[in-house]
C-alpha cells in the first residue's frame, strides 16, 4: 500500500505545482485521455483497428463482444453454446484470451489469476461502449499484464450533451430475447450528467440446455468543468449459464451435434437423466473513479481507481456408483487497481509517464450440497479451500518524437513486478503452494515514416514477458514465464476512396505457453511450455468506396505458426515431433464485406468469414484436425426518423450462416496412457472434443429513441 500513497503524493504535487490557466480542452479530448496510455495513434508503428459505437451497433443484438469482432483481421471467434451468447472466446493471430490484454477505461479486465477474459460476466456490455481498439502484436498496452500478442482497449460511454431515453429489444433463434433501457439526463447546469443502462438477455442456446440467463447494468455520474473531468462508474452483471464446456466426441458430432453431456447421470433404474442445475452462477460488480485534469496547454493527468467484486459457483452432479453427490465450487474475489498517467505534449514530442498498482485476492472453495448416502457427510464442511493473492506493480514511460514532418520515432519502457502467493488446496484436493516473484522489463521501439500524403511505412521491435496462471501451476509447479520478441513492419496507403494496409510480423517465442488442447475440470484450457516457437505472417486490409452508397472491405491473413523441435511423451517414449504447427493457429483467415445503402436510411451488408484448417494438438495429430470453414451473414438496418412518438426507430435484422453450414470453430484434444491392456506396453490413447456452432439462425431487433 506504500506504493499507492507514494503515487497519490506525486499526483497531488503535480497538480499543485502547475498553474492552471490556458485554453480549455474539449470535453471529448479529456475523455479520450482516460484511455490515451493504452491506445495507439496513427503515428505509432502498431497494427490496430478502431471500432466505433456506430459500427458495433450494426450487429449488437445480444451477442458478446468477441462475436461482434469476428470480421477483424486474423480473428477467430467461438461460442460454447453455439449461438454467440453465454461463454464466448476470441483468438487473435492464434493467440488465446490468456495472452490478450483487455482494458476497460485503462483498467485491466483480465482475471489476475487465470489471465482469462470472461465476457459473459458483463452481458450486453457492448451497449455501453463508446469505442474500442484492437491491437495485434505486443502493441502499446501498458496497464496491467503485458499484451502478449494482442490487446483490446475499451472506452465506455462518453458524456451525452442532450438528454435521451432509448430501448433496444431483440428476438431470435433458440428463444433468444434481449431487452435493454438506456438513459441520460444530458448536461445539467452545463456540468453534471447521470446516465445508465439495464439489460436482460435470455437464450436457450444452439446446444441442448446451453441456456443463458444474463442480467447487467451500467451507471455513470460525470462532472466536467473547464479543465476537469470526473467520472464515477458502477457496472456489472449476473450470469447463470448451463454448462456446455464438455463438448462432444466425433461420433456424436456426426450423429447428434447439439447433444450436451453436461449434467448427465443415470438413475437407479438406469435411465438417462440430466441435472437441471448444472450451471455456472456468477456475479461481478465494478466500481471505477476517473479524474482527468488539463493542467496546462501541454500537460494533462489522469488518475483512476477500481474495485471489482466477484462471487459465484458452478454446480456439478458427480456419479460415484450408489454414492452420487452434487458439489458447488466457489470463487470469491476482489480486485483493486490504482492507475496514474501524466502526459506532456510539445510540438515535437508526446511524452507519457504512468504507474499501475493492483491487488487481487481470490478464495477458491468447494462444498457438497447433496449426497445419495449422506450419513458420513457434514454439508457445512468444505472439501477444499484455497487462496490466491497477487500483487502487480508497474511503471512505464513512453515517447513519440517527431524528428521531422515525415519521420517520428517511438520508445516505450515498462518495468513490471509481480508477487504471487497461493495457499490451501485445489478442487482436486491437491495442495497448491506457490510463492513466485517476477520482475519483467518490457521495452518497445520503432519509427513511422510518411513517404507522402498517401503512403507511410512503419517498423517496431518489442519485447514482453508474461507470467503463468493459477491453472498452469496446478498442472506443473515448475512452469516457466513466457518471453516474446515481436517484429512488425507495415505499409499503409490511404486515398479518398481506397485504403490498403499491410503488416508483416515475426513473433519469436521462448517458453511460449501453448494450448495442449485438453481442458481441466472447469473447462479451462491446459497449457504447457513449448520451448522455442514462432509465429510469422502477413496481414492485408483493403477498403474500396466504389460509390457514395457502396463499399467493399476485405482482409486476409497468411501465417506460419511453428513449435521448434517439439517433444512429448508418446507410447511411453520421449518423441521429437520436429517443427509442428502450434495448436489452434490456422494458416489462413479472411473476411469480405459488401456494404450497400440504396438510400440514406437503409443499409444492407453481406459478410463472409473463412478460417483455414487448424490442429487442436501441437503434434499435428490427424485426429486433432479442425477442418476449414466458411460462413456468410446478412445484416440489414433500416431507420425511421422522427415520428409522432419517437425521435427514431431503428430496425436491425441479422441472418447468420445463411448457407446453413455445419462447422466447428473450437474443440480440445487429450491423451492418456493405456498401461493395463498389456502391462509390458504403454499405448497412448488420443481423444477429441468439439464445440459445434449454430447452423442458420436469425436475430431481429428494434431500438426506440425518445
Amino acid at each position: 500500500m506504500k506504493n499507492i500513497f507514494f503515487l497519490l503524493f506525486i499526483f497531488c504535487y503535480t497538480i499543485s505545482a502547475q498553474q492552471i490557466a490556458i485554453d480549455t480542452l474539449e470535453i471529448q479530448n479529456l475523455e479520450e485521455v482516460i484511455v490515451s496510455s493504452v491506445r495507439a495513434k496513427e503515428n505509432l508503428p502498431i497494427a490496430f483497428n478502431n471500432i466505433s459505437k456506430d459500427e458495433l451497433s450494426k450487429r449488437n443484438l445480444g451477442q458478446d463482444i468477441p462475436i461482434l469482432l469476428n470480421f477483424l483481421p486474423n480473428v477467430v471467434t467461438t461460442s460454447d453454446a453455439g449461438a454467440g451468447i453465454g461463454y464466448t472466446g476470441i483468438r487473435i493471430r492464434g493467440i488465446n484470451s490468456q495472452s490478450t490484454n483487455v482494458t476497460i477505461n485503462g483498467i485491466p479486465y483480465n482475471d489476475a489469476e487465470s489471465l482469462g477474459t470472461f465476457w459473459v460476466d458483463l452481458p450486453d456490455f457492448s451497449s455501453s461502449v463508446e469505442n474500442l481498439q484492437v491491437q495485434r502484436g505486443i502493441g502499446t498496452s501498458v496497464n496491467g499484464s503485458s499484451a502478449f500478442g494482442a490487446s483490446i482497449n475499451i472506452l465506455t460511454d462518453k458524456i451525452a450533451e442532450k438528454s435521451f431515453f432509448e430501448s433496444s429489444n431483440t428476438v431470435g433463434s433458440f428463444n433468444t430475447i434481449k431487452n435493454n433501457f438506456k438513459f441520460s439526463t444530458g448536461l445539467l447546469n452545463n456540468a453534471f450528467e447521470f446516465s445508465g443502462r439495464l439489460s436482460k438477455i435470455d437464450s436457450d442456446g444452439y446446444i441442448d440446455r446451453a441456456s443463458s440467463n444474463l442480467k447487467s447494468y451500467f451507471l455513470q455520474f460525470s462532472y466536467k468543468k473547464n479543465k476537469t473531468l470526473l467520472k464515477f462508474l458502477n457496472f456489472g452483471g449476473h450470469e447463470i449459464t448451463y454448462q456446455a464446456w464438455n463438448g462432444i466426441d466425433l461420433l456424436t458430432l456426426e450423429n447428434n451435434r447439439t447433444y450436451n453431456p453436461s449434467g448427465l447421470y443415470f438413475d437407479l433404474d438406469g435411465n438417462e437423466k440430466f441435472h437441471e442445475n448444472e450451471v455456472d452462477n456468477y456475479k461481478q460488480d465494478h466500481f471505477q473513479f476517473h479524474w482527468t485534469q488539463s493542467i496546462s496547454n501541454n500537460l494533462t493527468s489522469s488518475l483512476a481507481l477500481n474495485l471489482t467484486n466477484g462471487r459465484g459457483f458452478y454446480e456439478q452432479y458427480n456419479e460415484n456408483g450408489n454414492e452420487d453427490y452434487i458439489t458447488r465450487k466457489w470463487l470469491d474475489n476482489q480486485f483493486f487497481v490504482f492507475n496514474y498517467n501524466l502526459n506532456y505534449t510539445t510540438a515535437n514530442n508526446n511524452l507519457t509517464f504512468g504507474s499501475t498498482y493492483s491487488e487481487y485476492d481470490g478464495d477458491h472453495f468447494g462444498e457438497t450440497i447433496w449426497a445419495q448416502n449422506s450419513d458420513d457427510i457434514e454439508f457445512t464442511d468444505l472439501f477444499y479451500n484455497g487462496n490466491g493473492l497477487k500483487k502487480d506493480f508497474s511503471n512505464f514511460i513512453k515517447s513519440i518524437y517527431q524528428i521531422s514532418n515525415d519521420i517520428s520515432i517511438y520508445a516505450d519502457l515498462q518495468l513490471r513486478k509481480i508477487d504471487y502467493v497461493t495457499s490451501g488446496s485445489t478442487s482436486n484436493i491437491d495442495e497448491l503452494a506457490v510463492n513466485k516473484k517476477y520482475s519483467f522489463f518490457n521495452p518497445k521501439a520503432g519509427f513511422n515514416y510518411n513517404l507522402n500524403d498517401k503512403n507511410k511505412i512503419y517498423f517496431s521491435l518489442s519485447r514482453a514477458f508474461r507470467e503463468p496462471t493459477r491453472s498452469d501451476f496446478e498442472n506443473n509447479l515448475n512452469i516457466q514465464p513466457e518471453e516474446l520478441v515481436d517484429y512488425e513492419f507495415g505499409w499503409k496507403y490511404k486515398s479518398e476512396k481506397f485504403y490498403f494496409g499491410s503488416n508483416v510480423y515475426y513473433m519469436n517465442y521462448k517458453n511460449q505457453l501453448v494450448l495442449t488442447g485438453a481442458l481441466d475440470d472447469v473447462g479451462t484450457p491446459i497449457r504447457e511450455n513449448s520451448g522455442k516457437s514462432y509465429r510469422k505472417g502477413i496481414e492485408l486490409e483493403t477498403m474500396l468506396r466504389a460509390s457514395n452508397n457502396f463499399d467493399i472491405s476485405t482482409n486476409i491473413s497468411f501465417s506460419k505458426n511453428k513449435n521448434i523441435d517439439y517433444k512429448t511423451n508418446f507410447n511411453g517414449l520421449v518423441t521429437n515431433w520436429g517443427d509442428t504447427d502450434i495448436s489452434f493457429s490456422p494458416n489462413l483467415i479472411s473476411s469480405v464485406g459488401f456494404n450497400y445503402s440504396p438510400k440514406k436510411d437503409l443499409n444492407i451488408s453481406i459478410l463472409n468469414k473463412f478460417v483455414g484448417d487448424q490442429y487442436m494438438s501441437n503434434t499435428e495429430s490427424v485426429v486433432s484436425k479442425l477442418n476449414s470453414y466458411s460462413t456468410t451473414d446478412l445484416n440489414l438496418i433500416y431507420s425511421f426518423k422522427k415520428s409522432k412518438y419517437f425521435n427514431e426507430i431503428i430496425f436491425t435484422a441479422m441472418l447468420n450462416n445463411i448457407f446453413n453450414k455445419e462447422y466447428v470453430s473450437n474443440g480440445y484434444y487429450y491423451t492418456y496412457d493405456d498401461t493395463w491392456s498389456d502391462p509390458n506396453i504403454v499405448t497412448t490413447i488420443e481423444g477429441t472434443g468439439y464445440y459445434p456452432q449454430a447452423k442458420r439462425n436469425f436475430l431481429i431487433g428494434f431500438t426506440f429513441k425518445l
